[in-house]
């Protein structure tokens, strides 16, 4: 946003229809030249045509005609698989089929699966931790499958956690209450998760390998009695 600041504000040339503007303030005030400025005028009163604002007012709603919105071009960009090589040798691999991470993973199966890349970022800056090879899994179909059937739900391991948060709020709301004690329980955990930010990224299959014991959902899983597929290679 482009300053706007009237020059006049500032001298002593500025008196319109006997208003004199405080030079400490900015304002309209009757202090005159008197070394102590005390202004009698309230905030938001007009100066010609420029107005004061209190800091309370300035909360950037004015310019939401201005925000600016994901380019829809980006939205409709048909997804493709990557192969990058990175500095050090490492290379980084985004598969979109199931068959395609698997065969990638038996090619190389000590390469390290990332989604949201929240723990491994840890591992690599703190931990000095080295992955020659990482997959990510975000755009395998598959994995990202989140359902509700008769008898619960089926959870893709690349589903985000906010996004699974969402679904066990609905599910809770639609169905009776003696049915979703598993649902409230792992919602309700979710709540001292990382912030937003952080669950839009991090995965459930991530949080199930990681095991933190700060944001573990294993020991609910476990009294939920849940089921999980996995494949050995």
């Amino acid at each position: 946003i482009f300053a706007k600041t009237d020059i006049s504000l500032y001298t002593n040339s500025n008196l319109r229809n006997d208003e004199y503007i405080c030079p400490s303030s900015g304002k309209p005030c009757s202090c005159k030249e008197s070394k102590v400025h005390k202004c009698d005028r309230p905030v938001g009163a007009t100066i010609g045509e420029h107005k004061t604002f209190s800091f309370s007012e300035i909360d950037g709603s004015l310019y939401n005609e201005k925000e600016l919105i994901f380019p829809p071009e980006l939205v409709l960009r048909n997804d493709l698989p990557l192969k990058l090589n990175g500095f050090g040798g490492i290379r980084w691999y985004r598969p979109l089929k199931l068959r395609s991470l698997l065969d990638l993973k038996s090619f190389y199966p000590d390469a390290k699966l990332v989604v949201g890349n929240t723990e491994v970022g840890i591992e690599l800056n703190f931990k000095n931790a080295h992955y020659p090879t990482l997959i990510s899994v975000t755009h395998v179909h598959e994995l990202n499958a989140l359902s509700i059937k008769e008898n619960g739900l089926e959870i893709g391991s690349s589903v985000r956690l906010s996004k699974l948060q969402q679904v066990l709020i609905k599910v809770i709301a639609e169905r009776d209450v003696h049915e979703t004690s598993s649902c409230r329980a792992i919602s309700e955990q979710l709540k001292w998760f990382a912030g937003k930010q952080v669950k839009n990224v991090a995965s459930v299959g991530g949080n199930i390998c990681t095991a933190s014991p700060i944001s573990d959902l294993n020991p609910l899983w476990m009294a939920a009695r849940a089921e999980f597929r996995i494949v050995d290679l």
